[in-house]
C-alpha cells in the first residue's frame, strides 16, 4: 500500500511538472523520454528500497545512489510545480473575474503562458545544478575550518596546543579512494598535536571500514590519535539474526580503532602531558536525547580533579546542552559532530542556515556559554543522501591559547 501511495504522489508531481515541459517542448518523442526516465528513477528506488539490507555494504551503497537519483529528480520538479501552481491560481482568479464581467470569453480560464514555464524551468535548474554538484563534487569538498580559543586557566605549556577534529566518517558511503586519500593528506598537513575523532565510523557494520583502515592509519599526530563511538557504531539500525551477531559486530567496530592507530575512549579519560603539565581528554560513549544513551560522564571523569583543564569528546551535541555545559565541574571544551549540518544549507561568513537547526540548537561550528565551548563538526563523510549542498565536509583545527 505504501508503495502505491508513494508512486501516486510522485506521479502527481511528475504530471504537474510535465505541463511546463509540454508547453516548451513540442516533440512527442522527448515527452516519452521524460516519462521513461522518471519511471526508471522511481523503479530503481523502489527496487533498492525493497531489497535494502543494512548489513550488506554493497546494498547500502546502491540504496544511497537510489536516494540521490530520486532527490535530483523530484526536487527540481517541486520548484516547477510551485511556479505552475501560482500560475494556476492567477488563471483561476482571472477566469472568475471574466466570468462575472459583461464580456464572457469562450473559455473560462486563460491558457498557460510559455514565459511562466520558462521561469519555472529556470528556477528548477538552480536546485538541479546544486544537487548535481553536491553529489559529484560537494561530498568530497573538504574544508579546513580553523578556530582559536582563549582560556584563563589553560596550563602554560599548552599555549598554542592544536587539535584536528574530525567526525562522522560513515565509511560505508565512501566511493572514491583518491578523494579519501586527499582528505587524509589535508588532515596531516595541519600538523596538529593530537587528532580527535568523535564517532560514527560506519553506517551499520564493521566491514565497511575494511578498505579504508590503511588511509586512517596514515594519519599522524605526535601526542596521539583519540576516538569515541557515535550512534551508528552500535549496529542499532540492522536487523540482526541473533543478539550474538550484533555483539560480534560491535566488538569488530571497536577493534577497528586500534587498527587505525586510534585510542578508543569508552567512558574513560587519558592525560596528555607537556613539559610536566597536563590536560585531561575525556571520551564518553554516545549520549543523545533521541538516540542511544551509553555515555557516562561521571565514570569517564573518575579520578579527574575538578580544577584540571578538561576536553570532552561526545558525539551528540545535545549532551553538551543537557549535562556538560552546566556541570559543577568545569569542562572547558567539548568536541561533537552528529548533525552533519544536514548536508544541506547555507554556510557563508556571517550567516549560516540549515533545516537541522530546528532540531539541534548546536549544529555547526563553535558555541560558547558560561566560559565553556563546544565545537560541532559538520562531518567528514555523508549518509543517506550521497552528497552535500552548501554544507561541506569539515576538518576542524582548534588552537588553544592562554588568555
Amino acid at each position: 500500500m505504501r508503495w502505491i501511495v508513494f508512486v501516486l504522489v510522485l506521479g502527481c508531481i511528475d504530471l504537474y511538472a510535465f505541463q511546463s515541459v509540454k508547453i516548451l517542448v513540442k516533440n512527442p518523442v522527448l515527452w516519452k523520454v521524460y516519462w521513461m526516465l522518471n519511471l526508471a528513477v522511481i523503479g530503481f528506488f523502489i527496487y533498492r528500497a525493497s531489497s535494502y539490507d543494512s548489513a550488506n555494504v554493497q546494498s547500502s551503497l546502491y540504496f544511497t545512489y537510489a536516494i540521490g537519483l530520486l532527490i535530483i529528480s523530484v526536487v527540481p520538479k517541486l520548484f516547477i510545480s510551485i511556479g505552475m501552481f501560482l500560475e494556476d491560481v492567477t488563471r483561476i482568479v482571472i477566469g472568475v473575474f471574466q466570468y462575472f464581467s459583461k464580456e464572457t470569453p469562450a473559455t473560462f480560464m486563460p491558457d498557460r503562458r510559455a514565459f511562466v514555464s520558462k521561469i519555472a524551468l529556470g528556477l528548477a535548474s538552480i536546485p538541479f545544478a546544486s544537487i548535481l554538484y553536491g553529489m559529484t563534487k560537494g561530498k568530497y569538498n573538504y574544508q579546513i575550518v580553523k578556530h582559536t580559543l582563549f582560556f584563563d586557566d589553560l596550563p602554560a605549556a599548552f599555549d598554542g596546543f592544536s587539535i584536528t577534529h574530525i567526525s562522522d566518517v560513515h565509511s560505508g558511503s565512501f566511493d572514491n579512494a583518491d578523494k579519501i586519500a586527499h582528505g587524509m593528506e589535508l588532515i596531516n598537513e595541519q600538523a596538529s598535536d593530537i587528532i580527535c575523532f568523535t564517532g560514527d565510523l560506519v553506517n551499520n557494520v564493521a566491514e565497511e571500514m575494511d578498505p579504508w583502515i590503511d588511509d586512517f592509519k596514515s594519519l599522524k599526530a605526535p601526542l596521539g590519535k583519540f576516538s569515541i563511538l557515535g550512534n551508528h557504531d552500535y549496529g542499532e539500525y540492522v536487523k540482526w539474526k541473533t543478539p550474538e551477531e550484533k555483539e560480534a559486530n560491535f566488538v569488530a567496530v571497536k577493534e577497528v580503532h586500534p587498527k587505525m592507530g586510534f585510542n578508543l575512549l569508552l567512558n574513560e579519560h587519558v592525560s596528555i602531558e607537556k613539559e610536566g603539565q597536563k590536560i585531561e581528554l575525556i571520551g564518553v560513549e554516545n549520549w543523545g536525547m533521541r538516540f542511544k544513551k551509553a555515555g557516562d560522564l561521571p565514570k569517564a571523569s573518575k579520578e579527574v580533579s575538578d580544577d584540571a583543564f578538561k576536553i570532552v569528546l561526545s558525539h551528540d551535541p545535545s549532551h553538551w546542552d543537557y549535562e556538560i555545559k552546566e556541570h559543577p565541574s568545569k569542562y572547558h571544551l567539548t568536541l561533537s559532530g552528529h548533525t552533519h549540518g544536514m548536508q544541506f544549507g547555507i554556510d557563508i561568513p556571517g550567516f549560516k542556515w540549515s533545516p537541522v537547526q530546528y532540531v539541534y540548537k548546536r549544529w555547526a561550528g563553535i558555541y560558547k556559554e558560561a566560559g565553556r565551548y563546544i565545537n560541532v563538526n559538520r562531518g567528514f563523510g555523508f549518509l543517506a543522501f550521497p552528497g552535500r549542498v552548501g554544507i561541506w565536509p569539515e576538518i576542524s583545527v582548534i588552537t588553544l591559547r592562554k588568555k
